[in-house]
């Protein structure tokens, strides 16, 4: 069986860009008595099957905060098995690459996660390149500050090397030095598992995103919880600071 099955899609105006916080791995296996990894793998299936539903429905980017930079302050044990996780998914994913047909892109510093993963996440988005249809974006080792940050530093560089002037840089400059450069902004941000922050998840691209929050685990968030997102999304009033 492959890694996405095909669901039913939903009768509902779609966002072009959805990002989610995989959030609530560790509750979800704490309430059941289990170690903190069996929530990972359970919240790793949630990915897959949301991963498939969003194909299904037409969404063309589906970004996802797989691993923070904060995450490394967690226990050696649980970021080696979701490290592991990773690594287990990529591979499948490539094994089933010309029948998925998904494109796979990496935004954050992929420096510092091993060699064997590493590999696997430069193998997946070149294969992928040539797909049409949703990509998604993985947040791996990634901060939102860090890449403004990232991208600040970059442009004075340029500056001092004379490539450019400080007045040149513009909104949209500024986005092209960012990890997610020629991907659209989000439209909606999910945030499951009961928490109301953001997490210094997109924190430029964001800017005008609807916030739909909710008590449901990552591991419980199934095609159900995705269209009542969606949902919610239709039923606001996007004015990007203008009038009504």
């Amino acid at each position: 069986m492959g890694l996405f099955r095909k669901k039913e899609a939903v009768s509902q105006a779609v966002p072009t860009h959805i990002a989610i916080v995989m959030d609530g791995n560790g509750r979800w296996a704490r309430k059941r008595g289990l170690p903190r990894k069996a929530g990972h793998k359970v919240g790793a299936e949630a990915f897959r099957t949301i991963a498939n539903y969003a194909k299904t429905i037409g969404l063309k980017y589906l970004t996802v905060y797989a691993f923070s930079t904060e995450n490394w302050k967690r226990a050696d044990e649980e970021v080696h098995a979701i490290m592991q996780l990773l690594e287990q998914y990529l591979r499948e994913a490539i094994a089933d690459m010309d029948k998925n047909r998904v494109r796979f892109c990496f935004f954050g510093d992929l420096t510092q996660l091993s060699p064997a993963l590493q590999e696997e996440a430069r193998i997946a988005a070149q294969r992928s390149k040539r797909y049409e249809g949703v990509q998604v974006n993985f947040c791996l080792n990634y901060g939102g500050r860090v890449e403004i940050v990232r991208a600040a530093q970059r442009f004075a560089r340029d500056c001092v090397e004379g490539k450019c002037a400080p007045e040149a840089l513009t909104q949209e400059g500024f986005s092209d030095l960012l990890y997610s450069s020629g991907v659209p902004d989000p439209e909606l941000v999910i945030r499951p598992g009961g928490e109301l922050r953001t997490s210094n998840f997109l924190l430029w691209q964001s800017a005008y995103a609807e916030y739909y929050f909710t008590d449901v685990l990552w591991p419980d968030f199934g095609p159900k919880e995705l269209d009542k997102a969606i949902a919610a999304y239709n039923a606001r009033n996007r004015r990007f600071g203008g009038a009504k």
